[in-house]
């Protein structure tokens, strides 16, 4: 059966997707797309990627010495950026500004995340306005918990909708016990090595997935709580069918987070983000083992099928009671929310770990000049060295661009400044 050609979005125009078989450069070059080429699985990695140009993230995520402190932000590919047309051939972009961004308005969410085409062309948007460090790709926690056999929707005005969540323990019998990644987030892959081409070595590419803790959440509260009583009443009531549900989460995110290393992602990010709705002993029995089951088996795995080692960044909001633990849990970096200060989580974790964060985002409502001081302080906070600039969350939908490119030159000027001058 033939296949239609299609250009992708590109961050460099000259690059085809032939979808479903492979990538091939004008010049002829070939290189295998995700899932397509001989080997079947996650161990099945593409070859022939662009070398990459700028390893400032790598290198402070591996506790390296950095030129300067590199800087990008969660939720960079998102709705704050008016939509840009993909540049044509010679380069140009056509007069209707936010026609991309209308496009992706009119379409059901989650069939973005499921368009390849459309996740890497949001994903490299705020690499061609900003001087960001690292992309990551555009995706969606809940894409898992869909994985499961669960229907997610995305409600305007109110968010992520599950029609059925979890309600009793007899509702784990509803969900798939066992996934195959390949066939079920394929399309998170395929995004991942279109963008990996597309990137042409300008960045690394970051994957992600939530942590168990944060989807179990989202399934039984059937949304966004502020108190997540439904869920952590499972925690009491029903512990050992919580474990089973955890334990069947963190077994999936494991190959999710390998396959992604094997479609070209060359850093990972686990979000906890609802850690802070637990208290110490709950996220000690309910949230920590299996933070550190992912980041074994991620890299256990990994070496088996001689894939890359990638750095792994855990970001637990709100759980300033963990960070010691966080710091043994075996990931490279720990992420930080604006709520602690970069001296305490510093004296709390130790040296031997890589920082990321922690400005709040908020801060970025303020004028520019304000916003070069705020970063001035932070940086002189947490050092420019094994520490990777972000924001304590991601960025809001109504902030400014403009702003938001204020605070990556500030990180990039004020660190630069501090490694000549110390």
């Amino acid at each position: 059966m033939g296949r239609k050609r299609i250009q992708p979005p590109p961050l460099y125009p000259h690059r085809w997707c032939d979808t479903g078989v492979k990538l091939e450069s004008r010049a002829g070059d070939t290189v295998r797309y995700w899932g397509h080429w001989s080997g079947t699985g996650p161990s099945a990695s593409p070859k022939g990627f662009p070398k990459l140009k700028n390893d400032t993230f790598l290198r402070a995520a591996r506790g390296e010495e950095t030129e300067y402190t590199p800087v990008w932000c969660m939720r960079q590919a998102g709705r704050y950026l008016p939509g840009e047309q993909p540049a044509g051939a010679g380069g140009r972009r056509g007069g209707a500004a936010a026609q991309f961004r209308e496009t992706r308005a009119a379409q059901d969410f989650f069939a973005t995340c499921r368009s390849p085409k459309v996740c890497c062309e949001l994903t490299l948007q705020p690499l061609r306005r900003f001087p960001l460090d690292a992309a990551i790709i555009f995706s969606d926690i809940l894409v898992v918990p869909q994985a499961l056999g669960m229907d997610v929707v995305m409600t305007p005005g109110k968010g992520p909708t599950f029609p059925e969540p979890l309600k009793e323990v007899e509702d784990l019998l509803k969900l798939r016990q066992k996934v195959d990644v390949t066939a079920e987030l394929g399309y998170v892959f395929q995004a991942i090595t279109l963008t990996r081409h597309s990137l042409e070595g300008k960045v690394p590419l970051i994957g992600f997935s939530g942590a168990p803790w944060t989807l179990m959440s989202y399934m039984i509260e059937g949304g966004g709580s502020t108190t997540m009583a439904k869920a952590k009443s499972w925690l009491y009531r029903h512990p050992d069918a919580s474990h089973r549900l955890l334990r069947l989460l963190t077994n999936i995110i494991i190959d999710y987070l390998v396959g992604q290393v094997a479609a070209g992602a060359q850093a990972l990010q686990l979000f906890e983000s609802h850690a802070g709705h637990l208290g110490p002993e709950q996220f000690q029995d309910f949230a920590l083992p299996y933070i550190r089951d992912i980041a074994r088996g991620v890299k256990s795995k990994l070496k088996s099928e001689a894939l890359p080692l990638v750095p792994m960044i855990v970001f637990a909001k709100d759980a300033h009671y963990a960070l010691a633990d966080l710091a043994c849990a075996g990931y490279e970096v720990v992420g930080l929310d604006w709520t602690i200060r970069p001296q305490d989580a510093r004296a709390q974790i130790g040296k031997n770990i890589t920082l990321q964060g922690n400005l709040d985002p908020c801060a970025l409502y303020a004028p520019k000049e304000k916003i070069g001081e705020l970063v001035k302080k932070m940086l002189e906070g947490f050092g420019t060295q094994r520490y990777i600039a972000n924001l304590g969350h991601g960025l809001y939908p109504d902030m400014s661009p403009e702003h938001v490119g204020a605070f990556v030159e500030a990180v990039h000027a004020h660190s630069r400044h501090m490694n000549k001058h110390s």
